[in-house]
């Protein structure tokens, strides 16, 4: 598809959507929650101060993509109890979006979630906001063998598990490094602009093809 209209864009067979901080605007800052249990978790499994956890967790995030990853890596974690706990939060400061879900039901083509996250916590998420049923399916990070994005070896596998043209879709994500495998392979992509660092990141490089500040909003324009 490459950079195309939005009148292309809109005509897409299939919609490829990052989960948090895409479906919901950054600053519900759901991710915090989440980021004081990891750090809880890596203190407890490996036996060190919250401070010192908290360092090696942020360590591990930049050098595996995830801290999980990092953790399987170097401790031989097991990823499940850790996802399980993880995602043990309360998504109630997510609001339901009845404008999201209007646009999804607008909005031509599958719409799959593709997260470094579980499928589990990807249900609770688009329960919360009222737009699971718009959704065929989720690619979770154990769907990914959990290698986190941006590697590429789960886009293939994602590509292949729907059956999707590469050249007939989008991929969303508020990360904009993680555009890079999906324009690689044909896709037109999307970045939703954040105020994080990791997220900000090569936004300006020429894999991020359009740059929206509202999902919602920019799918309303989109589809009507």
């Amino acid at each position: 598809m490459k950079t195309t209209s939005l009148k292309d864009l809109a005509n897409a067979e299939t919609w490829v959507f990052d989960l948090d901080n895409t479906l919901y605007p950054a600053k519900t800052d759901l991710f915090s929650q989440v980021d004081v249990r990891i750090r809880d978790y890596v203190a407890d499994f490996l036996s060190m101060e919250k401070d010192a956890a908290y360092k090696l967790q942020k360590e591990y995030f930049r050098d595996y993509g995830t801290t999980m990853r990092g953790l399987m890596t170097n401790h031989g974690l097991d990823p499940k109890p850790f996802l399980n706990y993880v995602h043990n939060i309360d998504v109630t400061p997510v609001s339901p979006s009845p404008n999201l879900g209007k646009a999804l039901a607008k909005l031509p083509g599958r719409k799959i979630i593709y997260t470094n996250a579980s499928t589990a916590h990807a249900d609770r998420v688009m329960k919360r906001l009222g737009v699971d049923k718009h959704f065929s399916g989720v690619f979770d990070i154990a769907d990914a063998d959990y290698a986190p994005k941006p590697e590429p070896g789960p886009y293939n596998e994602m590509i292949e598990r729907f059956d999707i043209d590469p050249k007939k879709a989008v991929m969303v994500e508020d990360i904009a490094k993680n555009l890079e495998p999906a324009a690689a392979m044909g896709m037109a992509t999307v970045w939703v602009r954040t105020d994080t660092r990791w997220g900000n990141e090569d936004s300006d490089a020429p894999y991020v093809h359009h740059t929206i500040d509202d999902l919602a909003e920019w799918l309303s324009t989109l589809v009507g």
